[in-house]
């Protein structure tokens, strides 16, 4: 069985002997079938890449016979072969597509690599990337911006445009600090910085114009998106990146006249920031932060670059742009003052502007912020507390009111708006009612110019005299004032008056001038109206009362005044409809009568017109004198106190007068205790008061001191002893004179 073994292994070939294995015979009786299963799929195998190494040499071989036939067939291609390439001859059967077999099979490498290795490697990409960065950037000058400049104006490519918002990238970049590190092109001068900027300004817009091919429309109410164009999808990504460019400028400017010209530039742009919502919405970012934040000039070019938005894609940006911008009029309502004023009235007139674009999101607005307001005014009226009062008597809720009355008064023909004036005029009247002290008078005036304003404006009448002629019942106006103010009071700015405030004569006189502003301005709405006279009787009979008690000639005078006009155009009108042939009843009829009087002019509109044009002219005379005030640089006169003079003067006179020291250090104690006392007493007073206070301190101290000159001189002409002879004459008097008595008939 050896025997037999030995020779059959010798007849095997390499592969058969590697596949049968070394085990022996009875051991190969006894594998597994599982080991059978093994060795049979190791046959396949073998077989199939021993098939594919033979079909391989197969086709070497074939092709090498091809080679040698064809020296025969074609001896003539033969000899050119053996002439041009040598190699195709020289074929080899070994020459086989090993490199094939190599990518489409794995082998292992003969050596593993050290660690270190891969570091080198790294180092080496790291600086070929830092030089191919300091390869690529390029730094912009002048001269590339004036080339630039000359062929955007001669044909604008999308090569030029790109390469000029890579300049511009890298410009912006440098405002951050980023010293644009990722960009092809570096800003490094400032004059070259200005000069990028100012080219993109004035240039850019129309070049993107001429490139997309976009005309011009005649109707500035039509806008054409510049994604219609043909040639929009191949420059999108360049446009893209300028208009992030502009927005990234525009957040870190600060100087207002580059801000100014950066919006208008964006303002031609919005075309372009309809078709990029990302771009528009972080545009919209910074427009609503130069409106709410900005000079006044930014605050308009915001504003309209804004309505310009909304005003195209309503559905999309009007309702946050409306939230935002309401949320952002109460912020910057917080404190009032004269210069801040004219800010929250352009902002008021803006946001009405912005909720005339449509009144169904407006009345849903509108209803939820005057339910909000009505809601701050009933746990005021309900909790009394300071806190809940305070949440309604501040600038905030006093501004948003006037808000709604403007938006209900400049949107007044909308049956959508309607339903929101009653609800608004109960809660301006609540506010009034809800705290009714002479110490928010201001606070009332601010709301009865409201409640004039809308009803005015919507036809619909509102009480609103009962809340002015009440302060003539409330307010004593011939008490004396308990002091007297330097100041007027500017009612305009103030919701609040202090104590002190209500005991000087500038409160006084700044009501009346308030109440006639407001009377007259209330009537004069109402001039027209066929009811005049009816409206105008319990105001007049107060008005007479008033001068019938008021003694100061300074508060009868415009009161009488008012009086007579308000009772020249009750006169007016009942003349008028007395000719009138129609009935109460006849509602158009009225209608019609009413607007011919308002279109005719009553006695009280015409005298309204005129007071208005001067009441203006006061008013700017007043801030303009104001504002000269301010500009002249007076001299400050800095005083020294009177302890630094007594003391600079014990300086002088130390060893002077040595036995009196000790008097004059008790009198001084006196006066300085004194003076102290009349301080205590003055505590509650002004600034102003104690400076008057102190000036007529040391003008008394210097009359002390010339009194106390004029007794010396009294002292030195004191009356000398008289002599004998003196005496004598002096008994013996002067000779007797006799004169006649005139005596009267009654005598």
């Amino acid at each position: 069985m050896a025997g037999k073994q030995k020779r059959r292994l010798e007849d095997l070939s390499v592969d058969e002997f590697l596949l049968s294995g070394f085990d022996s015979a009875g051991e190969s009786e006894e594998e597994t079938p599982k080991q059978n299963g093994l060795t049979k799929k190791k046959k396949d195998q073998k077989s199939a890449t021993s098939n594919i190494d033979e079909t391989r040499e197969g086709k070497a071989s074939q092709h090498k016979q091809q080679l040698s036939r064809l020296q025969n067939k074609d001896p003539e291609f033969y000899k050119f072969l053996q002439e041009n390439d040598q190699t195709l001859l020289n074929f080899d059967d070994t020459d086989s597509s090993d490199d094939e077999v190599e990518k489409k099979y794995h082998t292992l490498p003969s050596a593993l690599e050290e660690a270190g290795s891969g570091d080198d490697d790294d180092n080496g990409q790291e600086a070929s990337k830092q030089s191919k960065k300091s390869v690529e950037t390029i730094k912009v000058t002048d001269k590339m911006i004036q080339d630039w400049k000359a062929a955007m104006k001669k044909e604008p490519s999308p090569r030029l445009f790109r390469e000029v918002t890579q300049a511009f990238k890298a410009a912006v970049a440098t405002t951050k600090g980023e010293g644009g590190g990722q960009c092809r092109y570096k800003v490094a001068d400032s004059s070259v910085f200005n000069a990028l900027v100012l080219f993109c300004i004035r240039d850019i817009y129309g070049a993107l114009q001429r490139m997309l091919n976009l005309k011009a429309v005649k109707d500035q109410k039509k806008l054409v998106l510049p994604s219609s164009s043909q040639k929009w999808q191949k420059n999108q990504i360049d446009i893209k990146m300028y208009l992030s460019g502009v927005v990234q400028l525009l957040s870190c400017l600060t100087e207002s006249t580059v801000i100014s010209a950066v919006l208008r530039h964006a303002n031609q742009l919005v075309p372009y920031y309809l078709c990029l919502p990302k771009q528009c919405r972080h545009l919209m970012k910074q427009l609503m932060k130069q409106w709410s934040t900005g000079e006044e000039t930014s605050r308009v070019l915001a504003f309209l670059a804004l309505n310009k938005i909304c005003r195209h894609k309503q559905e999309t940006y009007l309702n946050p742009v409306l939230k935002q911008m309401y949320i952002s009029y109460v912020q910057n309502c917080k404190f009032t003052s004269p210069n801040v004023l004219p800010m929250i009235n352009f902002m008021q007139r803006t946001l009405t502007e912005m909720y005339s674009l449509d009144t169904q999101v407006s009345y849903q607005h509108a209803f939820i912020y005057i339910r909000q307001l009505a809601i701050h005014l009933r746990n005021a009226m309900t909790m009394k507390k300071k806190e809940t009062y305070q949440s309604v008597y501040n600038w905030q809720y006093i501004h948003c009111l006037y808000l709604w009355c403007r938006v209900l008064s400049s949107l007044h023909p909308s049956d959508v708006l309607q339903p929101l004036i009653y609800p608004l005029c109960q809660v301006i009247i609540g506010t009034i009612k809800l705290v009714p002290t002479s110490r928010y008078h201001p606070l009332r005036m601010h709301c009865c110019r409201a409640l004039t304003l809308l009803s005015s404006s919507t036809n619909t009448f509102v009480p609103v005299l009962p809340f002015l002629l009440e302060i003539f019942q409330q307010v004593d106006f011939n008490k004396k004032p308990g002091r007297m103010s330097k100041k007027p009071i500017n009612f305009a700015v103030i919701l609040k008056l202090s104590k002190v405030n209500l005991l000087e004569k500038a409160y006084k006189d700044g009501l009346i001038d308030q109440l006639y502003d407001l009377i007259l301005e209330y009537f004069h709405t109402q001039a027209s109206s066929i009811g005049f006279p009816e409206l105008a009787l319990p105001t007049v009979i107060q008005l007479k009362g008033f001068l019938k008690e008021c003694k100061v000639a300074n508060y009868c005078k415009p009161v009488r005044q008012l009086l007579e006009k308000v009772q020249e155009n009750s006169s007016y009108i009942t003349g008028r409809r007395q000719k009138a042939a129609f009935g109460v009843a006849d509602a158009s009829a009225v209608a019609a009568w009413e607007k011919q009087m308002q279109e005719e002019g009553t006695p009280l509109s015409k005298y309204y017109s005129q007071w208005k044009k001067l009441r203006e002219k006061e008013i700017q005379l007043e801030i303009s004198g104001k504002e000269r005030m301010e500009d002249l640089d007076l001299p400050e006169i800095k005083r020294r106190k009177i302890q630094d003079k007594k003391a600079e003067d014990k300086k002088e006179f130390k060893d002077l007068f040595q036995s009196d020291s000790d008097s004059d250090e008790d009198d001084g104690a006196l006066k300085i205790g004194g003076k102290k006392g009349a301080h205590k007493y003055d505590d509650d007073e002004d600034d102003d008061d104690l400076e008057d206070m102190l000036d007529m301190s040391d003008d008394e101290g210097m009359e002390g001191k010339d009194s106390d000159d004029d007794e010396e001189e009294g002292a030195s002409k004191a009356p000398q002893p008289l002599t004998s002879s003196a005496l004598i004459k002096l008994a013996e008097g002067g000779e007797d004179l006799v004169e006649d008595l005139e005596l009267s008939d009654d005598d």
